[in-house]
């Protein structure tokens, strides 16, 4: 052992394993999977290259370091020491899903498979750990600043953000609610808000923004399109279908929020109103009648270790 330094690799079920969960045996998923004229094959062969690359980083680690292998479900539950190290083997959302339970330690983000997830939040290979964590733990490493959301509500609850925040129905239905911003007020009849940071501005908000230009035929804030940087000190809010009437209005329905905007929602929903981040709506906030949401930049910053 060459560190005192606890490393922490997280994970996720692969579909194989949710498959087996479900349908309690691997013969019971098989059956059901072909059955339905898919390959089953396919979800062996991601399991095994997932797994496999899992046991090579804990392998490895377990020769310079302490280790915690971590399952995505208890990330909320897990409580960080300052000085680990995060290992992140996955998609490039369960790096956005780590991130928003750190305060500070340094990710390090591995892409298992290459050929099937793009990767924009997963700079390193499996073959490139070995060095990255020695590098990490001689502080021989620059990261990439991660900008986060914060949600505050009136009655003291709180939800952090790393992609972006929806304020809305829970069910396919309209929110009845009062927003606010840079003093300004209007009552508004939608299918939600949807605030983005800048590390989810090329997920969420883009498919809004390219909806948005399909129906005006026209450009819509170009500058924007391709998302903004993920250290950006402010955030974007969209509108879904909003609705005019005469008790609601269609003014206040884009923009950027600051610290200074003072940006809140009031709901006005009886029952079924809703807030989640990072499309976890396990943790949601519930938005009905006499909730007032604050939304604003977060003091915490997410570290992710830059491929240099």
């Amino acid at each position: 052992m060459i560190s005192n330094r606890k490393m922490v690799v997280v994970t996720r079920k692969t579909r194989l394993e949710e498959l087996k969960q479900k349908y309690c045996t691997l013969g019971q998923a098989k059956f059901y999977i072909e059955h339905l004229g898919e390959s089953f094959t396919d979800y062996e062969e991601e399991n095994h290259l997932y797994t496999k690359v899992i046991n090579i980083a804990v392998d490895y680690l377990k020769t310079i370091s302490r280790v915690q292998l971590l399952e995505r479900s208890v990330l909320s539950t897990y409580l960080f020491s300052p000085d680990d190290i995060v290992i992140v083997i996955g998609q490039d959302g369960l790096v956005a899903n780590t991130l928003k339970y750190l305060n500070g330690q340094p990710v390090i983000a591995i892409n298992p498979m290459p050929s099937v997830y793009e990767g924009k939040l997963l700079p390193f290979l499996i073959g490139e750990l070995k060095d990255i964590v020695l590098q990490t733990l001689s502080g021989a490493v620059t990261t990439d600043n991660i900008s986060m959301a914060e949600v505050n509500t009136n009655l003291g609850q709180t939800l952090l953000a790393v992609n972006d925040i929806f304020i809305g129905p829970k069910t396919h239905s309209s929110a009845r609610y009062t927003l606010s911003i840079n003093e300004q007020h209007e009552e508004q009849s939608s299918s939600g808000v949807i605030i983005s940071t800048g590390l989810g501005s090329t997920g969420w908000f883009k498919s809004i923004l390219a909806g948005a230009r399909g129906i005006a035929k026209q450009p819509i804030q170009d500058e924007l399109t391709n998302g903004f940087p993920w250290a950006s000190p402010y955030l974007y809010y969209s509108v879904r279908e909003p609705f005019p009437s005469i008790k609601t209005g269609c003014e206040l329905v884009f923009g950027q929020i600051s610290n200074q905007s003072g940006f809140s929602m009031a709901s006005k929903m009886p029952e079924n109103g809703v807030i989640f981040s990072d499309g976890i709506e396990q943790d949601a906030i519930e938005f009905n009648a006499g909730v007032v949401a604050y939304i604003s930049m977060s003091s915490r910053v997410g570290h992710l270790i830059k491929k240099e």
